[in-house]
């Protein structure tokens, strides 16, 4: 059994996830193809990992891929988090995660109208006459926000309360929950937000603007194959529990796809993992490089076992739900984090001695931030211990 030592992992990931310099561009479609998809829960998230994997973009550069280009679309996928994907991925994605994930969308917002007692007869015929309406009414329109949508049909201004006697619960009209449903089935599409690439006030598109024959329809098990053997082929090696974690589905479901895969067995540091049997050989050591990434960038959220390059530095940058802050890179490890103050500085916390060489990467790397950001602050949605320390 070949052996993969963590600095030959390190290796692969500064080359597969275009950290090192020489392997940077100003594609955010293609930064996008190297990480599989592109975290989008936090919407700056986005714009900041292509930022800090290009050479010389702009947030231009990746709303033009978005929006324009439309070489990239948003959607719910693995473990219900929101992505950005390269829009040939999308068939995958959908027949993968998002056909299920669809289904059980509509099965939680049933039951919760249905427990309200606001609508007689069958709820679940109901929502989805409700769902044909407003895709019907985005389509009139061409693009629209939640609001204008609910004026077009009424009932998405049905108030549900979705824990009745709870002290936290408020009722709440159905809008976003149809909307989020028609956008797991792959009928509508997240477009444009209003306000700046920060923000996650989006309007809604028929999902033709993007895909004007639609998505194609594949095979649920040989989606789930393409899409392991993608992120094998990005953050490969490593032990299938990682699969697990980050596509989100049952231990069955990854035995079936790897079945479907020729993938070779490798040792890591005692722990098996697997690698594609075509990407076994070693990979050049780049050249030395830093990275600033953001709070919830694909390459730090796409393991579970994060040792070989997280060290002991968890509890000061994740939340305690597990989403990781705003970090600080040298040669494949993380060795600190970085916050935006409200004046738009930007501010740095070494958790360990890097060296001279180190510091001066690392500080070059904090001076093109500013410039990317411009007068946007961009707060993450999940604050983290030393985030939070950094602008306080």
């Amino acid at each position: 059994m070949r052996s993969i030592t963590p600095s030959e992992r390190r290796a692969r990931l500064a080359v597969r996830h275009r950290l090192a310099a020489s392997q940077r561009t100003d594609d955010a479609a293609g930064i996008a193809r190297s990480l599989v998809a592109l975290h989008a829960t936090d919407p700056a998230t986005v714009f900041l990992s292509v930022a800090a994997r290009s050479v010389s973009a702009t947030p231009a550069h990746v709303e033009k891929a978005l929006y324009e280009d439309r070489s990239l679309l948003r959607l719910l996928a693995m473990r219900r988090t929101m992505f950005v994907v390269p829009v040939e991925l999308v068939p995958v994605l959908q027949a993968s995660c998002a056909d299920a994930l669809a289904v059980k969308q509509r099965r939680t917002y049933g039951r919760l109208i249905e427990q309200a007692g606001v609508i007689d007869g069958d709820v679940q015929g109901w929502l989805r006459d409700v769902e044909n309406a407003t895709h019907e009414a985005l389509l009139a329109r061409g693009e629209a926000t939640g609001a204008q949508l609910s004026a077009d049909e009424p009932r998405l201004r049905t108030q549900v309360d979705p824990a009745p006697g709870k002290s936290y619960s408020r009722p709440t009209n159905i809008t976003t929950w149809v909307l989020v449903t028609l956008g797991c089935e792959g009928r509508i599409v997240r477009g444009r937000p209003n306000g700046s690439w920060s923000s996650s006030q989006y309007k809604w598109t028929p999902i033709e603007a993007w895909l004007p024959g639609g998505i194609a329809q594949l095979d649920a098990d040989e989606a789930k194959a393409e899409l392991v053997g993608q992120w094998l082929r990005a953050f490969g090696p490593a032990p299938a529990s990682d699969i697990k974690w980050w596509t989100g589905w049952t231990v069955a479901d990854v035995k079936k796809a790897l079945a479907r895969l020729d993938v070779a067995e490798v040792d890591l540091d005692g722990t098996t993992g697997l690698v594609l049997a075509d990407d076994l050989d070693p990979v050049a050591e780049p050249e030395p490089w830093a990275a600033l990434l953001p709070a919830l960038d694909p390459t730090p959220m796409g393991w579970q076992e994060r040792g070989w390059y997280l060290g002991e530095h968890a509890p000061r940058l994740f939340d305690r739900n597990g989403n990781i802050g705003p970090t600080i890179w040298w040669n494949g490890r993380i060795v600190g984090g970085w916050a935006q103050r409200k004046d738009g500085e930007i501010a740095t916390q070494l958790l360990e001695d890097v060296g001279a060489d180190a510091i001066a990467a690392i500080e070059a790397e904090a001076g093109r931030l500013p410039g990317w950001f411009g007068d946007v602050r961009a707060i993450p949605r999940f604050r983290t211990p030393l985030e939070r320390e950094l602008v306080s």
